[in-house]
């Protein structure tokens, strides 16, 4: 049995939607000869790891312990009573994994929302570990940082960074290395927008389904997080550094819906809901008509093409996979020398339960990674 120690970060819905798919894969992942022995598990708060990681590990039901926890909104300072773990500060956490690191591989999930864990998965990767990541910010910082944390890049996966648990990253990454040249990937990459854009193309006002979307989970608390469109271009960041292109998040060109003067520190969000948001509905239904005497649809997506990335919305034809793009599935239409007709690669691109799915099939993909 491949013995596979992990450490994860960040016990939010990804994070513990992981431990649940890793207790309940175990007799899936037995017979393929693979056990994934959890032996540390970090908040913003506090770090719990196990008495000794060589030998032992969180057994499922301490994990599903954690699990509860958390969802009941408690730090994981609760679980130290337990008596099955040692805990330490967030603060230590750093020196603790370098330290377990210079002893034992492991991989380190990097489920949290942080732009601080880059520093820690470098310094893990560069001692031996692998590391998984559902937190897109490390791999949106600077290209410098980027080059450091790309040191040994056959031991850090990231496929749910963009479109969740969607073979987009592994399609390029394989087209990439067949030699064949992308020209250009269109992508729909935000389930949000995605409900939002296409709903508006039927008439309703842009406030109306922005507040019927919130209603519905698809938003962050503040719909103005997923209007600014940076979760879009963090996404589109990504699969421009994969294509060789060194771009900054800087030059990359994003369209926000929502400007500046309703931003949170000028609007509180129920003035922006009630009064701010009805406010963007004339321009949207112009661009929607727009393009609609133009036989094309609204989308925001991302566009990669000539070594830029730039985010906003754009005109696409009706009867093309984005233009047929319903509810809050993600597309990437990926065209090459080989793809004159696009590979398009569809489904759900967000949620908890397919993000951690996404994580778990990384964690398993590196397991030549372990003796």
């Amino acid at each position: 049995m491949k013995n596979i120690p992990i450490i994860l970060m960040g016990c939010g819905g990804v994070g513990r939607q992981l431990l649940q798919h890793i207790v309940s894969c175990r007799s899936l992942h037995a017979n393929k000869g693979i056990h994934l022995r959890v032996v540390g598990v970090c908040d913003s708060k506090t770090f719990l790891v196990t008495q000794d990681v060589l030998s032992t590990e969180f057994d499922d039901a301490f994990l599903m312990d954690i699990c509860r926890t958390k969802s009941d909104g408690l730090s994981l300072e609760k679980c130290i009573s337990s008596g099955k773990c040692e805990a330490s500060s967030y603060s230590e956490s750093r020196r603790k994994l370098t330290d377990i690191a210079a002893r034992l591989g492991f991989v380190l999930v990097d489920c949290s929302a942080s732009s601080e864990t880059i520093e820690v998965i470098t310094q893990t990767v560069n001692l031996g570990c692998c590391a998984v990541l559902a937190n897109k910010k490390p791999l949106t910082c600077s290209m410098e940082e980027f080059d450091k944390l790309f040191l040994q890049p056959r031991r850090i996966r990231h496929e749910s960074t963009v479109g969740a648990g969607l073979p987009i990253i592994t399609s390029l990454n394989r087209i990439i290395s067949s030699g064949d040249e992308i020209s250009l990937i269109i992508g729909s990459l935000s389930g949000t927008l995605g409900y939002v854009m296409s709903e508006v193309e039927n008439g309703k006002p842009f406030s109306e389904v922005v507040k019927a979307a919130k209603d519905l989970g698809y938003t962050e608390p503040d719909p103005r997080d997923d209007l600014s469109g940076m979760d879009v271009a963090r996404k589109g960041l990504i699969l421009a550094r994969l294509l060789g292109q060194r771009l900054e998040m800087k030059t990359t060109t994003v369209e926000s819906l929502c400007p500046d003067k309703m931003g949170p520190d000028m609007m509180t969000l129920e003035d922006f809901l009630a009064n701010g948001l009805p406010l963007l509905d004339n321009d949207i239904e112009k661009r929607v008509k727009k393009a609609s005497s133009n036989g094309k649809v609204l989308r925001y997506v991302c566009i990669l093409e000539n070594s830029q990335c730039k985010v906003g919305i754009h005109e696409v034809p009706k009867d093309s996979a984005l233009g047929r793009l319903k509810g809050s599935d993600n597309v990437v239409e990926i065209y090459s020398r080989c793809y004159v007709n696009p590979l398009v690669i569809q489904g759900a691109g967000a949620g908890n339960d397919t993000t951690a799915a996404g994580v778990l099939a990384d964690i398993i993909d590196l397991q030549d990674q372990f003796p």
